[in-house]
């Protein structure tokens, strides 16, 4: 199922980037969020994919219509989807956009597939399978990093381009030595799943179907997601909301970023 899977994914990811090579309109949902062609292109590819994967599962994707949470408390297990996740990235052509599959099982995501068209990687995993990393046919398995002694490898730390800067620098300025990047989308947490980051503090909204595909890697890789107030791992479909707490992302716990978060939530609830 995971190679049926990927290849889907893929199949999708090129229409997308056919989309994305040539003009094309955008229109504003209700929220304010921006649509394009490519999302729609997607979601239909996606749950098509699904569909024929496994008849019968119920898929929830950012672009179906709203389901009430009468209807969806009773899933025991579902796929959740972004068809396209970072459509801001998408419109400013920043290349750093992604789609997103996960499979959630009584709350917790476990399995996620991550694909980003236009760099030609994917990110998957399992849990109890690991996590892998795909890239020109070839694919290896990847792990969280240990976190290394910062007077000599700084941390690294990813951040949004676009969402919760000042909280974000306020928790930088508590960490030891350490490099900031910059990154759209789920990518941000593809990157601590393979070891190249080390902290993915998000400060801002998210919705559930922009995590939960990339969860499940980090998790199948070693890591955590963690909400940043209880650092209890995020889970789905627990309430009406589909909107996640401010999160931290983690290859491993450490009493140090732990502090530089406590001593930061209250500036960034503000």
């Amino acid at each position: 199922m995971r190679r049926r899977l990927r290849e889907g994914v893929h199949a999708a990811g090129r229409e997308v980037l056919a989309i994305y090579r040539r003009p094309f309109a955008v229109e504003t949902k209700a929220d304010d969020s921006p649509l394009t062609e490519a999302d729609l292109a997607a979601h239909h590819a996606l749950l098509a994919l699904l569909e024929a994967v496994a008849p019968g599962v119920p898929v929830l994707s950012e672009e179906s219509e709203a389901l009430p949470f009468a209807t969806r408390r009773g899933w025991r297990r579902y796929w959740l989807v972004d068809p396209l996740d970072g459509t801001k990235e998408f419109i400013r052509k920043s290349d750093e956009f992604t789609l997103n599959v996960a499979l959630v099982e009584e709350g917790v995501p476990v399995f996620g597939i991550v694909h980003a068209p236009v760099l030609g990687v994917s990110w998957y995993g399992q849990a109890g399978q690991g996590a892998r990393r795909w890239e020109g046919g070839q694919e290896r398995a990847i792990r969280v990093r240990a976190l290394p002694d910062p007077e000599r490898t700084p941390w690294r730390v990813v951040g949004s381009r676009s969402h919760g800067r000042e909280a974000l620098a306020g928790f930088c300025r508590r960490l030891p030595p350490h490099e900031l990047v910059t990154r759209g989308s789920s990518l941000k947490l593809c990157l601590v799943a393979e070891g190249t980051a080390d902290l993915y503090p998000r400060f801002g909204p998210t919705c559930e179907w922009d995590t939960a595909a990339a969860q499940a890697v980090v998790t199948a890789a070693g890591g955590e997601v963690l909400d940043m107030r209880t650092l209890s791992p995020l889970r789905c479909n627990r309430q009406a909301s589909l909107l996640n707490p401010s999160f931290i992302v983690c290859g491993v716990r450490d009493r140090r970023w732990e502090a530089a978060l406590a001593a930061c939530l209250p500036s960034a609830a503000d």
